[in-house]
Formats: C-alpha cells, structure tokens, sequence
C-alpha cells in the first residue's frame, strides 16, 4: 500500500510531466480502437442491408457470381421464366417472384451527368418486387407502370437533386433507354453508396436481359411455420437438385457479405497496421518520458533506498505509475476511438459512401482491446527505466540529480545495434538481387525489419557525429548560443537517438513509399513511350465494359486511321505437357500489335491474330515446354473447344501486358456464341498522320453521350496515373501523419523535461546575462537539430528500403529507379519546422522562470 501511495503522489506531482506521455497513449489507443469501431459498423451497416434485402430462399442460375461481379457480356446469368410456376408448386411456399438485376448499367440524368456512386460501389437496375418492400418504401410517387416509368433511390435522388418527372437515360448493353421518374423509394436500413433504379418488370427483363420470358433469381418467401432451411431442401427436391442455386437468406446474406468482406478486411488490416506504427513510435516517448523522470529524481530514489526501501519496490513503484498512465491513457483513448469513428464515418459520407450513426457499433471487445494495449504497451515501456531506477544506491542521495548512462552496456547496445544493421543490409542486398519475387519479399521484410531495429540501436552513436555535422551547417551561425544548443543535445546521446528514432520510423516509411511510388510512375511511363504505339486510350475508370452502343460511337469519329477492340475472353488452356489452367485470353484486332509493341522471343506476333492462331508469354512457354508451332486445346467458356497454333511468345520482361496470350477476335467469335461474347474492356485509336489534334476532340466529342468512358491521349494516361499513385500515397502519408504527431510530441516531451531538469543552470546562464530571447532561441536551435537528426535517420533509411524495393519491382517490369528528391527535400525542410514548432511551449516556459528561484532548485 505504502508503494501504491507513493505511486500516486509521484503521478500527481509530476502530472504536467505525465500529460504528452498520456496524449500518446491516448492517440494510439483511439487509432485502433477507432478502427475497429468504424470496420465493425461497416460491417453491421452492409450486413443489415444484405439480410434485409434477400429473400427467405433466393433461386438464381448455378453459374451466377454474386456481389457486384459484373459479366463480361453486359448481360447477367437468367432461368427460364417458366420456373417461378415450379417454384410455386413446391411445399411450404407462400408466394414466389422472378426479379431482374444488372449492375451493368450506367445512369445518366437530362445533363448528361452519371448518377452512380465515386466511390466504386454499383448501380443498380431491377424491377420492382414485393420483396424490394424487405429493405425499401416509396416516399414519393408510385412504382413504374410501364417501359417510361422509372423509381429511384432517395439518396441517389439527394445527392443529385432528381425529383419527379425528371428524366433518366439508362445505358445497357442492349442499347440505351429513357423514363421519367414516377417514384422515389428510401432504404429502410442504410444503404452505404449503391445508386437503384427500378423498372417494371417486363421493361426490366427487356432491357436489360434483352428477353422477355427470363429472370435473374426467384425470391421465394416461406409460409407460416415453415424455416428456411425447410424451404430450400422442399425446393431442392421439387427443381431437381443441382439444376439450380439455391440459397436461404442467411447464406445469401453471408455470400454478399463475403464479396465484400475481402474489401473491409484489407481497409481494416491496413489502418490497425498504421496504428501499430504510432504504438511503437508512442513507445519511444514513454520510454523517455520514465527515463528522464528517473534521472530527475535520482536523490529522491536514493532516499528511500536509504530509509530501507527495496529494489522490487522501487521498481513496482515507477511501474505502477506506467501503469496508471496507461489506464489513464486507454480510458480516455476508447473514447475518442468512438468518436473517430464517428468523424471518418463522416468524412467517407462527404466522398459518397453513406454509413449511419444509428448503426454505430461498438462491441465489448473494442474497449478491452484499447484497455489493454494501452496498459500493456506503456509498462513494458517503462519496464528499462524501472529497472533502472530499482538498481539507484542509497549513495545517490549524496549526489545532485542524474547518473551517467552505464557505459558497458551503451557498448554492447551499440554491437548489437551494429550487427543487426548488417545483417539488414544483406537482406536489402539479398532482396535486391533475387531471381524471383516470392524469395526477395521474404529477404526485402527482413532486411526492413532488421535495419529499423539496428537503427534504433545505434541511434546515440550515430546522433554524436550526425548531430556534430548538422550543428556545423546549421548551428553555428548561431555563435554561443548555436553551440549551447549544440552540446544540450549531445549532453545524452540516448535520449537524443531514442527522441530522434521516433521521428525516424515515419519519415522512413514516407521516404520509402514515396521512392516505390515514384519508381512505379517512372517506370510505367517508360513502358507507355516505348510500347505504346496508340495515340488515344478509351476506357471506364470505374471498371465498366465498353457497351456496343458507345464502341459504335467511337467507330463514327473522324480522323481515325484505326479503332483496335479489346476483350478478355475466358478459356481453359491445356498445354502440350498436359497440364491444364483456367485463363483469359486477349482476344483483340490484328491492329493492337501496332498499338502496343511487344517482343518476341520467338516467332512473328502479327502471326498470332492469322485464324485458329494464339500467342503464350515467354515464363508460360518455359513452364509448359511450349514452342513455336505447337498447338493449345482451349476450352472457351459458354462456347466451343478449339485447337489454337502457338505463332508467337512474346518477353514478360514488361509491366504493361506481362503474361498476356493473344487471339484475334475472329478466331474467338467462331468458338463463342455472338450473345456470350465479351463486351471491350479497353479500346484504342490511332490517328490519321497529322490529324491527331482534330481526332482527339473527335473521339471526345463522341462520347459525349456516355460519360462513364473517359478518352485519354497517351499524356493523359500518364498524368492520370501519376494522379492515381499520388491519391493512394497521399492517403497513406495521411495515416502515417498520426505516427508523426505523436514522434512530434515526443520531441515537445523531451524538451519540456529537459528544461525541468536544466533548471538550476537555465538560472545561471540568465543570472551572468544570457536573455531571455538567447535561452528561448537555444531551446528552439536544440529541437531544430534533433528533429533534423530523426529525419536524416528517417529519409536515408527509406530512401534504402525504397530502392531495394524498386529493384525487386523490377522483376515485374517496373524497371527504373526514380528518387522523388522535390518530396524528400520538402520532408528534411519541414522537419526542421516541426522542431521549431514544437520547441514553441517549452521555449515559452523556460523564458518565464523566476532567475532566483531557478538557482535555488535542487
């Protein structure tokens, strides 16, 4: 008890000391916890939605995909129409309905603006039900009641400010339709994004499955009494088996969910993945925090060890502040965990992806996961200073406050420290130099991993010569105060490496993706310029297929030497050794040898698109055996077998096309059917020679009635890659922001304590006249440097891992390595403004002390 006393007085006592400590915690525990309320309430929101809107038992065709799988001919999988009187007739039925849904649709209003989702979630085209009742009311309006009667989505109506009696254009692969709004149906549970519309039923069936006598699945709602678990084994006897898929409203549910789910799982990986990177920098200032409140109360230590207090208690005692910190820390941080939730749910509403706060989860699991992370992580960091303040000597009563480091083990830390730096730099190396990916991702991980923690360790021998070069730059234009400042922070090597190392860790993950990203666009643009051979690119940046109507319109545009279309066509492939594998052929115009320019290591690729005629990638052909001249049995889906003549094999020494196998058109529309061919995936023009600029307003001015498709030229395309690395960086640099702030607090920590302790000799240097202006300056130059420390640390390492990065992205194609020196100046720049920054309160506080009284402190 009298250890827990004293605990709480010294926690008390010391609480401004504790507070940045304490926002730490706070910040890494709200992360996680944050993440985990936020990834639950997706969850809740789409498994709410997914059971509202399935049927009791669904029917739908044995080969259909579900979530928003979108076919690759524009028209969905369908059963006959003829089996909803089937399904009547099986036992425990109550009422049984045929619905028709496509996701290959694109919704335009009368500007011609696309009222889908940006955010990737559908649109959504069916007629209406009785089960759309499930999860649906009309607020406005009636149903559709004929072929221009259309009902929408009163989010979508919304969003895009559509009411009734405005007209809609509906874009299928069975040609282009337009109805006017005559209902607007608001989702009784929230509907995260998705754009609905509704059409009666024989203008859904007709326009969007092109036949009148089919559906896409069979809602079937039980009688009283009977499960659905029952109704499916009655409907399973009465359709005959596997004819058709069958499933209750738990498994459909769970199938959506499961489509889904990949998504929210990789969005919830990455971000506790982000969090963990601030716990282990949050560790960095704790770590600090507990050393240099050991250091400053040395003498007290000594005290009680001479008034008989024991080592163990010593050492419970400075834990069992750690431990109130931490709990301290973890309350207040599950809190403002939910409230992150809350304010990312927001921000994902402003982007189009709506999640309600009444489906706001917070499980009992959450604030266990943040209670005890936060304990934990902040007594195992204050674990060495406890330990060292339980082996303080009564004789350090005798002394002023503060004991020199132990030199023997800032020896071995430093050996250590430099083996496992090696060691790094050979699994860098190792990675560099790998022969295939799988091995150099294994050696790239370690070699990350090993030199992070050699980094680490060797941070207070490195910050005795980094520091004396930068104070040489930086510093000593300065004079007496810029060398003051200079020898403050190599006073203690290790705090000043432990402070730095914290920054480190960020801004070496900035350095290290900014140099894979920038390599990535670099060397994508260096394949375009030496493959591409297209002037213009069309394509949907949402992943929609080109409908016939709009590669129609492209055809028409004038100025055009050639149109090249592009489809991926699916295929089992059974090579000459045998084996066998499920693929997706290339199926394009004789003209994409033009566009895109491949090498061959053997034969002619021209040849490849002659009939029956096809092309293998140079690491399948190694594989199989497969040579030039040698013949492939391939399966086409939905169609015939054929027997195709390997002409060419092409290098996959590229990033663009790598692996592909090319056919011409022709030779697969002579083995699949014209209904269950691929729509385009991707087009491509050449201009008529001196024409580019007239066919590139051509092409744009064709697709102006189809706003999903996007005309690039090969500048475009570039920049419009560049942009998409640039999002996604920016992003992660966002969540990485965290890690940073709480580095930043670390440095904001370690000054402030260093002034508490400095105290008696901040009061001397003012008392022979060092001003307040100097000592506020020197506190600010200190901070400068060691931020500037953290970042050389941070950028050199990155800069490491980045490259040995690019390298094994080489083997990919992604073949040049590009250092973004704009964005790692910019960094190294702003580091030194962090450390003004955060040098501003305890700059601010050290100027105020009382001169008199800060020399008579002990």
């Amino acid at each position: 008890m009298t250890v827990f006393r004293t605990s709480m007085r010294n926690f008390f006592a010391h609480k401004g000391r504790m507070a940045l400590s304490a926002i730490a915690v706070l910040l890494s525990v709200a992360f996680v916890c944050g993440t985990l309320v936020f990834s639950d309430t997706m969850n809740t929101t789409f498994d709410k939605l997914f059971a509202a809107t399935s049927a009791d038992v669904t029917v739908s065709p044995k080969s259909a995909k579900g979530g928003d799988e979108r076919p690759q001919n524009g028209r969905p999988e369908s059963l006959p129409a003829s089996t909803v009187a089937e399904v009547r007739k099986a036992d425990g039925v109550k009422s049984a309905e045929g619905a028709v849904t496509s996701m290959s649709v694109t919704v335009v209003n009368a500007d011609n603006k696309n009222m889908g989702s940006t955010t990737g979630a559908p649109t959504i085209a069916g007629n209406w039900t009785s089960n759309e009742l499930r999860s649906m009311e009309i607020a406005q309006g009636h149903a559709p009641r004929g072929p221009t009667e259309v009902m929408v989505d009163a989010d979508t109506a919304e969003k895009h400010g559509l009411k009734l009696g405005d007209e809609l254009r509906t874009i299928a692969v069975t040609g282009d339709f337009r109805a006017k709004i005559s209902g607007i149906a608001a989702f009784k549970v929230t509907n995260p994004g998705a754009a609905v519309v509704h059409f009666d039923t024989a203008t859904a069936q007709k326009q969007l499955l092109g036949a009148r006598d089919a559906f896409t699945s069979i809602a079937v709602t039980a009688d009283q009494g009977v499960s659905d678990e029952q109704l499916k084994k009655n409907l399973a006897a009465g359709l005959g088996g596997g004819t058709y898929q069958l499933q209750t409203q738990k498994e459909a549910a769970d199938a959506n969910r499961e489509d889904v789910g990949d998504f929210l799982d990789v969005m919830k990986y990455a971000m506790l993945g982000f969090a963990g990177i601030a716990v282990l920098v949050g560790i960095f200032l704790i770590i600090n925090t507990f050393s240099m409140l050991v250091a400053q109360r040395t003498r007290e230590i000594g005290l009680m060890r001479a008034i008989g207090a024991g080592r163990k208690q010593v050492n419970r005692s400075v834990l069992t502040e750690a431990l109130l910190l931490g709990l301290f820390g973890s309350v207040i941080g599950v809190g403002a965990g939910v409230g992150l939730a809350v304010g990312l749910m927001e921000l994902m509403s402003t982007m189009g992806m709506e999640l309600s706060t009444a489906d706001l989860t917070v499980r009992w699991t959450t604030p266990v996961v943040g209670l005890v992370l936060g304990v934990v992580v902040t007594v195992l960091a204050a674990y060495l200073p406890a330990r060292r303040a339980g082996k303080v000597s009564p004789m350090a009563a005798l002394r002023d406050s503060g004991t020199p480091a132990d030199g023997k083990s800032g020896w071995i830390r430093a050996a250590v420290g430099l083996v496992l730096t090696g060691a790094g730099g050979a699994g860098l190396y190792l990675a560099a130099n790998a022969d295939k990916a799988g091995d150099g991702s294994v050696f790239l991980g370690l070699g990350v991993l090993l030199t992070l923690i050699g980094f680490v360790l060797i941070g207070p021998v490195l910050a005795g010569f980094v520091v004396r070069v930068l104070s040489a730059v930086v510093l000593r234009v300065f004079g007496p105060v810029g060398r003051m400042a200079e020898r403050n922070a190599l006073r203690n090597p290790r705090r000043t490496g432990a402070t730095g190392a914290a920054l480190m860790i960020g801004l070496a993950l900035v350095a290290c993706l900014s140099v894979v990203g920038s390599s990535m666009v670099a060397s994508a643009t260096d394949q375009l310029d030496k493959s591409v051979g297209a002037d213009f690119i069309v394509q949907s940046d949402t992943g929609q297929l080109i409908q016939p109507q709009a590669a129609k319109a492209l055809e028409s545009a004038q100025g055009i030497a050639h149109i090249t279309n592009y489809k991926g066509v699916e295929a089992k492939l059974t090579a000459p050794d045998g084996k066998s594998l499920d693929t997706e052929l290339s199926a394009a115009d004789p003209t994409y040898a033009q566009d895109l320019r491949r090498e061959t290591t053997s034969g002619e690729l021209s040849a490849a698109y002659g009939k029956d005629a096809m092309s293998v990638g140079d690491a399948f052909a190694k594989d199989h055996g497969v040579q030039v001249g040698d013949e492939m049995t391939v399966a086409f889906k939905h169609g015939e077998t054929a027997r195709l003549k390997v002409a060419a094999i092409t290098s996959d020494d590229t990033s663009v096309d790598k692996g592909a196998m090319y056919t011409n058109i022709t030779t697969a529309e002579r083995y699949v059917p014209a209904d269950r061919m691929p729509l385009n995936m991707i087009m491509f023009a050449k201009a008529e020679e001196g024409k580019e600029k007239a066919a590139y307003a051509a092409l744009k001015d064709s697709m102006k009635d189809y706003p999903q498709y996007t005309v690039r030229d090969q500048t475009d395309f570039k920049q419009n890659l560049k942009d998409q690395v640039g999002q996604l960086l920016n992003m992660v640099y966002g969540l990485l922001a965290l890690a940073i702030i709480v580095a930043v607090l670390g440095v904001v920590n370690t000054l402030a304590l260093s002034v508490v302790e400095r105290t008696r000799e901040i009061g001397l240097m003012r008392a022979i006249g060092l001003s307040r202006r100097q000592l506020r300056r020197m506190i600010r130059l200190e901070s400068v440097v060691i931020a500037l420390f953290g970042a050389l640390l941070g950028l050199g390492l990155g800069m490491g891992w980045g490259s040995a990065a690019q390298k094994l992205l080489a083997l990919e194609g992604l073949g040049v390595l590009d250092i973004p020196w704009p964005t790692i100046t910019t960094v190294f720049v702003g580091s030194a403004l962090v450390g003004l920054i955060a040098a501003l309160v305890p700059a601010f506080r050290a100027g105020r002390m009382n001169v008199l009284n800060a020399i008579a402190t002990e």
